[in-house]
């Protein structure tokens, strides 16, 4: 994936159509609507009336022809199109025209924002450097302010399109940190709210009881630390690390830090970033298990089934993914991407060597 117009990753080397967001594409009335220049009979100046929602024109759902461009009315507009794509963020484009003016019953100006964003609640009206368009643009952004009072609707120039993100958890700012991702699987977003959901779950089925939560170091520790904080109950936290060898053709495991606390009799859920194959947990279920818990389950943030050898129990399941190569949120390929905020796919050779390998004994 070549990187895009403002270091951002484009969806391919050539202006290719952007996927269909969630929902109808709905037209809108443009800017503005303006009035016939109609001759009319000055009447007396009534009290302002209430302001009514419009909608915009009935939906109508454009057909799809195979490598059409969207009918966006300025390149900035598919440019931002990208990005929210890219990082995974629900779009309309301009699905609502908002009155603004009135004469009588009738509607003479309108104004219809380029974006909706409905996880975020908000309207995007993107714009240029020419003074004279800031200006008005300004101009019906605050009178939809005082008009709709509960819309959120933000002007936004093109260097503002990652800080916008980043400030509702979308990101990172630095092309750096995206060079390489072919797109975002698991959002920010996405990923806080089913920890939160786990951490309820678990909450409920452990009620009454102090259990040890024991993390498989290293890629787990962003998981960890989150659904930690959403259990309500007396928890302890300990940590595993294992390392791999080669015997022969096989990939074996060695325990390279063992729990520091006695699970005997106790409760234990281990917590693992991913499970793929099962070999891994597999094994550390039996070497948990010889040491006689009262019980033992498996959180696992992300399941990759499809590749799955060993038929291993995962009792709390955030994410079932596809074969792909992931990074982020603790996931690393050659301990870089842990820090994103999000899951991601690597594109292959995107590492910067030969690219990842999907084969991987966990």
């Amino acid at each position: 994936m070549a990187a895009g117009a403002g270091g951002v990753p484009a969806a391919s080397d050539q202006a290719a159509p952007l996927p269909a967001p969630s929902g109808d594409l709905v037209p809108g009335a443009g800017a503005e609507a303006k009035a016939p220049a109609t001759p009319y009979r000055r009447r007396r100046r009534r009290a302002p009336r209430r302001p009514r929602e419009v909608s915009a024109p009935p939906a109508v759902t454009p057909a799809v022809v195979p490598g059409a461009m969207r009918p966006f009315s300025h390149p900035s507009e598919e440019e931002f199109g990208r990005i929210l794509d890219f990082y995974g963020v629900k779009w309309l484009y301009e699905p609502r025209s908002f009155p603004l003016r009135w004469e009588g019953d009738r509607v003479v100006e309108m104004f219809t924002p380029d974006f909706y964003l409905p996880e975020l609640d908000l309207y995007v009206e993107l714009t240029t450097m020419r003074q004279s368009l800031v200006t008005d643009k300004n101009r019906k952004l605050r009178r939809i302010r005082e008009l709709y009072p509960d819309t959120t609707i933000k002007l936004l120039y093109r260097r503002d399109f990652h800080r916008l993100l980043a400030k509702y958890g979308f990101g990172p700012l630095a092309e750096a940190e995206v060079r390489g991702i072919e797109r975002v699987l698991l959002s920010k977003a996405q990923i806080e709210r089913r920890v939160a959901e786990l951490g309820g779950t678990i909450s409920r089925d452990y009620a009454g009881k102090a259990p040890i939560l024991i993390g498989v170091l290293r890629g787990v520790f962003c998981f960890m630390a989150d659904l930690m904080r959403q259990v309500s109950l007396p928890i302890s936290v300990e940590f595993m690390s294992i390392s791999y060898y080669h015997e022969g053709e096989e990939h074996q495991v060695r325990i390279t830090k063992e729990p520091g606390l006695d699970i005997t009799g106790r409760d234990v859920l281990l917590v693992e970033d991913i499970v793929d194959t099962g070999m891994t947990l597999n094994y550390l279920l039996r070497y948990l298990a010889d040491k006689q818990p009262a019980s033992l389950k498996v959180c696992a943030l992300l399941d990759k089934r499809v590749r799955r050898l060993m038929p291993v129990p995962v009792d709390y399941v955030g994410f079932e993914v596809p074969d792909e190569f992931l990074v982020g949120y603790g996931l690393d390929y050659l301990e870089k991407y842990r820090n994103l905020p999000f899951i991601g796919i690597l594109r292959p050779g995107g590492g910067g060597q030969e690219g990842p390998e999907k084969g991987s004994p966990k």
